[in-house]
């Protein structure tokens, strides 16, 4: 009698024990369960670090967007294609691009409604050790940047008003702004595009501007949401929401300057103080508005260019 207690008390904690491990599936399964019904209900937005971003992270931050029934997830990605994949496959319903790419995009089949025109630009800036100085020195030249996005029609602009042939300048795409950065400090690059913040911290590291968008009149950062989910009237209602946090976010940061965020742009576009100190001080973010007209019809009049060029249509 006095064997079989030791092996009755062995036999209930192992009972105990299993089911204990059972109980931490179930539970496990529901907390799945849960976690994925949160983020089906939540406006999921795809963002890059990028200073364009900032109302985004501010409003974050600040708990702006904590009104909306499910909340804002914000996904964070390091080049405006995986923005793009994301949105088109549904994983997220809205992104933040530029009006070349999301136009693309929408021609291509997704469908987008043109939320807000963000204060984003593109400037040309040129490796220190290749001394070039002007357009027209782009010749022969490597250029980074995104295919079919503002910097692919930016390389276009700039190259016609050099006068340069097509195939004098070789575009080469460079999607991940940290793998941008790296080849023009390791110097494997002759001309890339940068927006804010990494356009500072090139021009820190004493290389030449050569072309600045807003020199050309095109404002072309955008976000973008997904038409079909738009529709929908519990979307529609987060997004006027979101909206309403998204202007918030913007007078704060008018009100306070950039720099009063230092630490939120430091985490989220991995940047040092320095270059945060550095950055312009007059950026400014104007309320939600779509994309001016003139804005859209020159991105219609280069895709059409482009797509009969490489034979899509």
């Amino acid at each position: 009698m006095r064997k079989l207690i030791p092996i009755v008390a062995v036999l209930l904690l192992l009972a105990a024990c299993g089911q204990s491990y059972e109980e931490s599936k179930r539970l496990s399964r529901e907390q799945r369960r849960e976690a994925m019904r949160k983020d089906s209900a939540a406006l999921k937005i795809a963002v890059l670090p990028t200073l364009d971003c900032l109302p985004f992270y501010v409003a974050q931050h600040y708990q702006l967007f904590d009104t909306l029934n499910g909340g804002v997830r914000l996904k964070f990605y390091h080049s405006q294609i995986d923005c793009d994949t994301a949105m088109e496959r549904g994983r997220v319903e809205g992104a933040v691009t530029d009006l070349v790419r999301a136009m693309r995009m929408s021609n291509r089949g997704t469908k987008l409604r043109y939320v807000i025109a963000t204060n984003a630009y593109w400037q040309l800036i040129t490796n220190r050790n290749a001394r070039i100085k002007q357009l027209k020195q782009l010749d022969d030249k490597m250029v980074a940047m995104t295919r079919f996005s503002a910097t692919d029609m930016l390389t276009d602009i700039a190259r016609d008003s050099a006068q340069l042939k097509p195939e004098r300048i070789y575009k080469v795409q460079i999607n991940d702004l940290g793998v941008r950065m790296q080849m023009l400090q390791n110097n494997e690059m002759d001309a890339l595009w940068f927006t804010e913040p990494q356009a500072t911290m090139a021009r820190m590291m004493k290389n030449s501007v050569v072309m600045d968008s807003r020199d050309v009149k095109l404002q072309l950062g955008v976000v973008t949401f997904r038409e079909k989910e738009m529709r929908r009237q519990a979307r529609g209602k987060q997004l006027s929401l979101f909206i309403r946090a998204y202007n918030q976010a913007c007078d704060s940061i008018n009100k306070n300057g950039v720099a009063y965020y230092k630490d939120i742009i430091k985490e989220r576009c991995k940047m040092k103080s320095s270059v945060i100190d550095s950055l312009p001080k007059n950026i400014h973010y104007a309320h939600a508005v779509g994309p001016r007209q003139q804005d859209v019809k020159a991105v219609e009049q280069w895709l059409q260019k482009t797509d009969v060029k490489n034979g899509s249509k």
